[in-house]
């Protein structure tokens, strides 16, 4: 059985058995594609039924010469959820990277931006260009909404229902959700819609998406992060931003104003509620005050 035939037949499982996006198909399908890499560089012949854990011990640790405790981490995962697969499928009898320890590595709390930085962002925007108003409004419903990139830039005008409130977001795994959405949000996404939306020649296909670039096509998501670091440079930022520090922002600030931690983990569309306790990185005096106004016996 030859490696890129079994990877096919992974990737295929991923996206039909476990409804996977083509983003998270194509990073577990690097962590296995690095392996077959170092297998051919080095001249070792094994197939994916026949490799041991040995091969792999020492691929992680030439590996590790180069990438960091948490990309060690990552890759170890990646190849143990490729051979948990061969298992399930009886190709193999057992996984042979079960004995091998990820490294320990420490909780990394996101980066946030504050009010002031969010509004020096926005207000760095030339509005006097057609992608100005949309670039604005991109900004706004990323931290109104705590969207996702991927959701953001495959956001449909069909997933507006501003009536009720909401927008429709399609997360990971496909898994749909409804997020409350802000009036402010709303007139900028209108405004955009009708007065530069409107005017473009919009490619048939994307005649449904809301955010779109000049020759009337879908952003990628490389195109939202180079327009917020831009963005940063010239507000004079400093910090390491991206779109996903929009959504850590949203959620740390909903936190710091009494918002439930269940609440938030729905709007954001984390599976897991510890995935959402990442944000409990607040201080010692917000805790207090919790405290003092919650606790029967304050």
């Amino acid at each position: 059985m030859k490696w890129l035939d079994i990877l096919k037949d992974y990737q295929f499982y991923l996206k039909i058995e476990k409804g996977l996006s083509k983003n998270s198909i194509d990073s577990y399908s690097r962590d296995v594609k690095k392996l077959i890499y170092y297998l051919e560089e080095n001249n070792i012949i094994v197939t994916p039924i026949s490799i041991t854990n040995d091969d792999i011990q020492q691929f992680i640790y030439t590996a590790a010469k180069s990438i960091n405790a948490r990309s060690q981490s990552r890759l170890i995962s990646g190849l143990r959820n490729f051979f948990d697969y061969l298992v399930f499928e009886d190709y193999r009898k057992n996984n042979p990277t079960d004995l091998i320890e990820s490294p320990k590595i420490g909780r990394k709390l996101p980066d946030t931006l504050s009010l002031e930085e969010i509004d020096l962002l926005i207000n760095a925007i030339d509005l006097s260009e057609p992608q100005g108003e949309r670039n604005r409004t991109i900004l706004e419903t990323l931290y109104s909404c705590g969207l996702r990139v991927s959701e953001l830039i495959n956001l449909k005008l069909s997933d507006l229902f501003f009536e009720e409130g909401f927008i429709r977001v399609l997360g990971k795994g496909n898994k749909e959700r409804f997020v409350p959405i802000n009036t402010q949000t709303q007139k900028y996404i209108l405004f955009y819609i009708n007065t530069i939306r409107v005017h473009l020649n919009i490619h048939k296909k994307y005649e449904d998406t809301i955010f779109l670039n000049r020759r009337g096509k879908i952003l990628t998501r490389v195109m939202i992060f180079t327009i917020i670091k831009n963005l940063a440079v010239k507000a004079g930022i400093k910090k390491k931003i991206s779109p996903h520090t929009f959504r850590h922002s949203f959620a740390t600030h909903l936190l710091e104003r009494g918002a439930d931690l269940r609440a938030i983990q729905q709007m954001l569309g984390h599976e897991s509620i510890t995935t959402t306790e990442i944000y409990m990185h607040l201080d010692k005096s917000f805790l207090k005050d919790v405290l003092n106004t919650f606790h029967p016996r304050k």
